[in-house]
């Protein structure tokens, strides 16, 4: 197995990214013609990560990343609802805000991380494929068109999981559409600093994988590349 000298680096930046927006996400804010949950301010930079994950290391790589992000963020939603279980202190008097921020329903958590892993390996399963058709040029087609696909299959999941029956029809497809058209957008905005990065990464490791012979199982890790 080869080692490299960054693949921990953008692991942690992907892990992070997909923690930090899981909490912003419990609010909902409007910025100009959008109305979304404050994790989409940060949320497609885990795609951008993704991306340059799958096409310097590789599905198989990528594949282990996803599922170490969504382990963390189980772990991390598990720890939010039993520390909101447990009584508080008797001089502390926040619980209620802890509560209305960190203590997310059960149905958030689901939503969030099945969205999260359809919309992940779903990405990274056409960018592994479009690099092949493609044979690797053009990258901005597979940035932006697995991007197309991840980020409506996660957008549409979670917003039906958490959010159906509990807002009006119309802030529901507000919400999709606005997230949708976001994300989608600053994909292709940062399309620049996705080339540089994957550029520098492929020189700096001396790896630019194809995909020619990988088991795309989304289960399978031991043995895959």
């Amino acid at each position: 197995m080869r080692t490299y000298r960054h693949l921990d680096t953008i692991t942690g930046f992907f892990i992070a990214v997909l923690l930090i927006s899981n909490i912003a996400s419990t609010k909902i804010l409007t910025l100009g013609p959008f109305t979304f949950d404050g994790g989409t301010l940060v949320f497609p930079l885990s795609y951008i990560f993704g991306d340059i994950l799958t096409e310097v290391y590789g599905y198989g790589r990528s594949r282990k990343v996803i599922w170490l992000g969504f382990l963390s963020a189980a772990l991390m939603s598990a720890t939010f609802a039993i520390v909101g279980a447990l009584p508080p202190a008797s001089d502390w008097e926040l619980q209620d805000a802890y509560m209305s921020i960190l203590g997310q329903t059960p149905r958030i958590v689901l939503a969030s991380l099945i969205a999260y892993w359809a919309g992940s390996f779903s990405n990274s399963f056409v960018m592994a494929k479009m690099k092949l058709l493609t044979q690797g040029r053009w990258l901005w087609t597979r940035t932006i068109g697995s991007t197309l696909v991840g980020q409506l299959i996660d957008t549409a999941l979670f917003v039906a999981i958490a959010f159906t029956g509990t807002v009006p029809n119309a802030v529901l497809w507000a919400i999709v559409v606005s997230n949708y058209v976001f994300k989608c957008g600053m994909e292709a905005v940062l399309t620049p600093v996705t080339y540089a990065v994957v550029n520098w990464l492929k020189r700096q490791e001396h790896e630019d994988f194809y995909d020619t012979e990988t088991d795309y199982n989304p289960f399978r890790l031991r043995g895959a590349r």
